[in-house]
């Protein structure tokens, strides 16, 4: 043997390396449906995956499908044809005439009217609704979270919007779901209260390990609380991608023609002695950098001029 016999015939051939398969989706879905829109019939045909501890809005305009989408996957609207499968547990699959009653689906649902019962109390109402094979412990401790012990013996009719949702939201997860589907769920409160809740979804989000699927129209919403957006248009999805990749400039120096429009601030976050503000404006967002005299009268949610001059662009308060 030479020494360039670097693999003689009788030896035996190396290992392979072995290539692990990608892990399944916690939750495969698709499904067909006629849609009855005020512009005549039209077909929802929408397919997607999701990981497990995934945050996923969807977005689009009224009529394309995002809440029949949600009632298919919850099993409160039939679909024509479609397959779900949730960590392993097939849901639906229309070839096979499986389709599983709402109430053996492990989800937790929080509409936007609230939906709670007018005669039991908060504490009632995540008793009501709370697993029934556990000790018990979970109503204690979403009280605790949500922040909603002094309120625990209260009806519904006593309680505020913002406090009814949390009552909804504490009770959507008192049973520990596998899914958390939320449609429009803040859509009937102001600013300053939609921004209160979105901190309780993220907490909840965190500390129970859920998969969440958010409904919504408002755009800084969709920002704040999704790693990953499907824009469902016509009853199929036109684009899909992180936020960022969906909804942010492209980054280029602004434009040297002056402009000006109102947009709102999503978010504000500090870097290297200066505010970079993220603003929503026309469907696009764009990042300016202000000193700390600058920012110290803008928070999340306020309505802003924007206005750019010479590469330069500012930011005021609208009065």
């Amino acid at each position: 043997m030479t020494d360039f016999d670097l693999a003689p015939d009788n030896l035996p051939n190396p290992p392979r390396a072995h290539i692990a398969a990608d892990p399944k989706p916690f939750l495969q879905f698709k499904a067909t449906k006629t849609l009855h829109t005020t512009s005549g019939p039209q077909l929802l045909d929408v397919r997607f995956e999701l990981p497990k501890g995934g945050k996923l809005a969807i977005y689009g305009p009224s009529g394309a499908g995002k809440t029949t989408l949600l009632r298919i996957l919850s099993g409160l609207t039939t679909a024509t044809t479609g397959y779900i499968e949730v960590d392993g547990e097939v849901w639906l699959d229309t070839t096979r005439r499986i389709d599983l009653p709402t109430r053996h689906r492990s989800i937790g649902f929080v509409f936007q009217d609230f939906a709670l019962f007018p005669h039991l109390t908060v504490r009632q109402q995540l008793e009501y609704a709370r697993d029934k094979t556990t000790d018990g412990k979970i109503v204690a401790e979403l009280l605790d979270l949500m922040e909603l012990e002094s309120l625990q013996h209260l009806r519904p009719a006593l309680l505020s919007g913002g406090q009814q949702q949390r009552v909804a939201l504490a009770r959507a997860i008192a049973r520990r779901p596998r899914l958390l589907l939320l449609d429009e769920p803040l859509s009937a409160l102001d600013d300053e209260m939609r921004y209160k809740l979105q901190e309780y979804l993220l907490k909840i989000h965190l500390h129970y390990e859920l998969t969440t699927l958010l409904v919504s129209h408002h755009l800084p919403e969709v920002l704040r609380l999704s790693d990953k957006v499907m824009v469902l248009e016509k009853g199929s999805v036109s684009r899909e991608g992180s936020p960022s990749a969906l909804f942010f400039a492209p980054s280029q120096n602004p434009s040297p023609a002056p402009f000006q429009t109102v947009g709102e601030i999503t978010a504000i976050a500090f870097s290297e002695g200066n505010y970079i503000i993220t603003v929503l404006c026309a469907g696009t967002l764009i990042n300016v950098t202000l000193t700390a005299a600058q920012a110290a009268h803008l928070a999340i949610g306020k309505k802003v001029w924007v206005t750019s001059n010479d590469f330069h662009a500012v930011i005021n308060p609208l009065v």
